[in-house]
């Protein structure tokens, strides 16, 4: 009875005249490039695939689970970066589904030897589908056989398509980088039952990196990042240490959780994985979050000389 149970508070917060929902994220913010800024495509400059997996408050029926598929390269001749991400929300269980196909295109402009932009566009095409024959009501019960009445509320439609838009920018140097990405610019109606504006969400990040030893490849990098969206402002404060092919972080989300990660690497492939530790009220009721991130690079020739990489962590 549970999952039934769920499934009529959704439909209720369905049925409201104006509906807002948020994005769900990811623990491991560079190790999904394309989804935290648009201006990431073809930094690495070879071409690069990504896939990501986040299993979101796994104690609780009807969890959130995230997938991500991304991958993108360099252009010399577009002087900039082409970039493709398909992401999937899935929520209560595959009763309702979020399915995004973005392209973006990015343009890098050599300011100095000391400092890079890059501007990046995302136009995306977004699905949602809700499970309507999996839906249940208050008026469908009856006392004795359970569900078996029709219902006189108002049925949600089973599917919804909008266009949205992305833009993003990203400046690095030697040893720095900074960004800033505005998501839904146009805020694109997702409603099922009535009108539900996706609201705009603003992210600002940077950080630095900071070399112990450059034979060995061994640095750390303090980091912040900070997003808004509906009103709501989430502060993250990390730090990477970097030891050759060995990875580990430590992040904080303000006043909900600790999440520590771990990863290895090589020129070629990247594995993370992360778990978000509650320490809010829901602590101990929610199982925390687990994100599983993999990165492929690929071989390519040698960078072109106006070309400049940014160095910033890979999870």
């Amino acid at each position: 009875m549970k999952h039934k149970f769920i499934l009529v508070i959704c439909v209720l917060m369905c049925c409201a005249s104006e509906v807002y929902s948020q994005d769900p994220q990811f623990t491991q913010f560079y190790a999904n490039p394309l989804y935290l800024n648009p201006a990431f495509a073809g930094t690495g400059r070879c071409p690069r695939g990504v896939i990501n997996y986040r299993n979101q408050w796994p104690n609780i029926n009807g969890r959130y689970v995230t997938y991500s598929a991304s991958g993108d390269f360099h252009s010399d001749k577009l002087a900039g970066g082409v970039g493709m991400i398909i992401t999937n929300d899935d929520q209560a269980l595959g009763k309702l589904k979020t399915t995004n196909v973005s392209l973006i295109y990015s343009y890098q402009a050599v300011i100095s030897n000391k400092l890079a932009l890059k501007f990046g566009l995302q136009g995306t095409y977004m699905q949602k589908n809700l499970d309507v024959n999996n839906l249940h009501f208050g008026d469908m019960i009856d006392p004795r056989r359970g569900f078996v009445w029709n219902t006189r509320e108002a049925i949600p439609a089973a599917q919804k398509v909008a266009a949205d838009f992305s833009a993003g920018m990203l400046g690095y140097g030697k040893n720095y980088f900074f960004g800033l990405s505005a998501h839904h610019i146009n805020q694109p109606d997702e409603g099922l039952l009535g009108t539900a504006k996706l609201p705009a969400k603003f992210t600002l990040h940077g950080g630095y990196v900071h070399a112990l030893d450059r034979e060995n490849k061994s640095y750390f990098s303090p980091n912040v990042l900070i997003m808004s969206q509906q009103g709501i402002i989430q502060v993250n404060v990390g730090l990477y240490y970097v030891n050759g092919p060995f990875v580990a972080g430590l992040w904080y989300r303000s006043s909900d959780a600790v999440m520590p990660l771990i990863g290895i690497q090589n020129s070629f492939f990247k594995f993370g994985y992360s778990y978000d530790v509650t320490i809010s009220e829901l602590s101990g009721i929610t199982g925390g979050g687990h994100e599983i991130s993999m990165q492929f690079q690929s071989f390519c020739r040698k960078k072109a000389p106006k070309f400049k990489v940014v160095e910033c962590p890979s999870f």
